[in-house]
């Protein structure tokens, strides 16, 4: 499969928006702008709310049909290893390798004197069209690249193969994906990476790195806009010089995880996409639940009476909650309100301090980044969760549609 040049992960926790999402991406097309949608969804948010990954497959294909949608899409199993990866491949044609967990993992010695053989030409200053310095390469940092990212690129290609073994190698997108580690990949370390994924013969078409700065869940970038500016263009140039060196397939493409709503980066990343003529893989991530909840706080009743509820339960279950978010969120708890508090709002107060606007003096990133990890309590709501989302479905739909529209696609893709 050829992924086309502009892609948008759109993350759906309660299988019930495909149509809502869809309707964004059909917005887009009618100004002027192709993306493709991919309804993604981690192993893990299907463990904590009871689904099947053939449930995402059922969404999308629903949504494309009541659409008329004639373009492409797909159902990425999102961040998958060996361990979980066959429970998607029956509904899946695109696949996120994360192997961030192996970066820094002794390799095979066998491997690394490989892999330092297979790079040693590239010793001394190399030239990547659109860096303005050279990159200048020792042996010592080929051993030390190796060192850090072989195992896990290795590992990449295991999960490639055993994909590829059932599926057939040429009926989905694979994804490498490295966004979940600690520090951020340098230009001559993305080079090197680029050059195992080649050996190891995974036709990767999208990559996700780190990046310098906070990508915290539900809220606006934390960091030097200026270092990511230069990190997004570099990592773009050498992807070009790496599709060219190594025979990487021409589609490669960044990939940013933006964990939602990282407006103040979109600027840069928009001008880069126009300078490189680059194409770009969005993931949403949480964005529609917590649009969801929106729309229960503005449809008023008994579904601002489930959004309280999911707030107060939260903040009861805060430990359990965030300690498996813990290195992408940072929740100031005195700034979050009480639930008494909270139990006299009107849907309008709700949505206000939920919905990402920080032009609103009401908006509140610590209250939103706690509703953003706090799907779970919807989950355990079951029928009630569920029921409600069916019964207020054109509210929130509209909040849904209006929210990867006009803050998502608006802001980055359209002029």
């Amino acid at each position: 499969m050829k992924l086309e040049k502009f892609s948008m992960g759109i993350g759906d926790r309660f299988s019930h928006q495909g149509k809502a999402q869809l309707a964004a991406i059909k917005k887009a097309k009618k100004a002027g702008c192709d993306i493709v949608p991919v309804w993604n969804k981690s192993h893990r948010e299907h463990t904590i709310i009871g689904t099947e990954p053939a449930a995402v497959r059922e969404e999308a294909d629903d949504a494309v049909k009541a659409l008329g949608w004639k373009d492409s899409y797909y159902v990425d199993a999102d961040h998958i290893n060996l361990s979980n990866v066959d429970l998607f491949i029956d509904s899946s044609d695109f696949f996120t390798l994360d192997v961030a967990d192996y970066i820094g993992e002794k390799c095979d010695d066998k491997d690394l004197k490989a892999f330092i053989e297979q790079n040693k030409k590239y010793v001394g200053e190399v030239k990547v069209p659109e860096i303005y310095e050279k990159l200048t390469i020792t042996q010592q940092d080929i051993e030390k690249i190796g060192a850090k990212f072989l195992l896990a690129v290795k590992k990449a290609g295991e999960i490639y193969r055993h994909i590829a073994e059932k599926k057939g190698s040429d009926n989905f997108v694979t994804e490498v994906s490295m966004d979940e580690s600690n520090e951020p990949q340098s230009p001559v370390e993305m080079l090197f990476i680029l050059s195992a994924i080649a050996a190891e013969k995974i036709p990767a078409q999208t990559i996700a790195p780190k990046f310098t700065g906070r990508f915290n869940k539900g809220v606006d970038y934390v960091g030097d806009l200026k270092q990511f500016e230069r990190e997004f263009n570099e990592d773009i140039a050498v992807i070009n010089f790496a599709v060219k060196e190594f025979g990487l397939p021409d589609t490669l493409k960044l990939s940013v995880h933006s964990g939602s709503d990282k407006f103040s980066i979109y600027e840069p990343m928009k001008k880069a996409l126009k300078y490189f003529d680059a194409g770009l893989h969005l993931k949403t991530a949480g964005t529609t639940w917590l649009e969801e909840i929106i729309g229960l706080a503005l449809a008023e009743g008994s579904g601002l009476n489930i959004a309280k509820e999911v707030y107060s339960q939260a903040l009861e279950h805060f430990d359990e909650l965030c300690a498996p978010y813990a290195t992408v969120i940072d929740i100031n708890k005195d700034n979050l309100p009480t639930p008494q508090e909270v139990a006299g709002w009107h849907g309008d107060k709700f949505a206000n301090t939920l919905r990402h606007d920080q032009s609103c003096t009401e908006y509140n990133p610590d209250f939103r980044q706690l509703i953003h990890v706090g799907y779970k309590i919807a989950a355990k709501m079951g029928p009630q969760y569920i029921n409600a989302l069916e019964k207020y479905e054109e509210t929130i739909a509209q909040t849904v549609t209006e929210n990867i529209y006009d803050r998502h696609i608006a802001r980055l893709f359209l002029d």
